[in-house]
């Protein structure tokens, strides 16, 4: 039986066999193409954020019914981007971002762009600056709240990031009526 490409992938990492003959990850030890066990950490992607489901795969953006690993789910962005990051690279500064006159760290503020959810992850503390108090409260009230208290300075800040939201997601209406 001839190998395949997609056979030649680990499932739990996402490492590609580096030569046609192997067998084995040498990341992980797990046989290429075989799914991991339950207990393993999953690949995640680092353009839309999803984890591979227990399979190790992930589903096709462009083709249902499809299964993908997580280097050609990677490769499928370039059809199905999430957002206009390449607008959103000429806002950044090292590893912050600026929006109006406040900065953010950039990961998080992309994340939440992508994912909606406001996470620093794990083993990291978000830094609440207004930005991220913004993102936090349009994650948890929606656009335009009425907040008992609110202060100048948050709602501004909301303002910034909504407009920053409508010019990043932009793309995927401008991608949908052009072709």
């Amino acid at each position: 039986m001839p190998v395949q490409s997609a056979d030649l992938v680990c499932l739990q990492c996402g490492t590609i066999a580096s030569r046609t003959g192997a067998q084995i990850c040498r990341r992980c030890g797990l046989r290429f193409g075989e799914a991991p066990p339950t207990f393993a950490r999953l690949a995640t992607c680092p353009i839309c954020y999803r984890t591979t489901d227990e399979d190790g795969r992930i589903p096709s953006l462009g083709q249902p019914g499809r299964r993908l690993d997580i280097n050609a789910h990677v490769d499928e962005h370039e059809r199905h981007p999430v957002g206009d990051d390449a607008w959103l690279e000429t806002l950044r500064d090292h590893d912050r971002i600026r929006i109006g006159r406040w900065s953010a760290p950039y990961d998080l503020v992309r994340r939440y762009l992508v994912t909606g959810v406001v996470d620093a992850g794990r083993n990291r503390l978000a830094q609440h600056n207004s930005i991220v108090m913004a993102m936090t409260q349009i994650q948890k009230w929606g656009r335009d709240p009425h907040i008992l208290g609110d202060q100048e300075e948050w709602h501004a800040a909301r303002e910034a990031v909504e407009q920053l939201m409508d010019r990043y997601h932009a793309v995927d209406v401008r991608r949908r009526f052009a072709g």
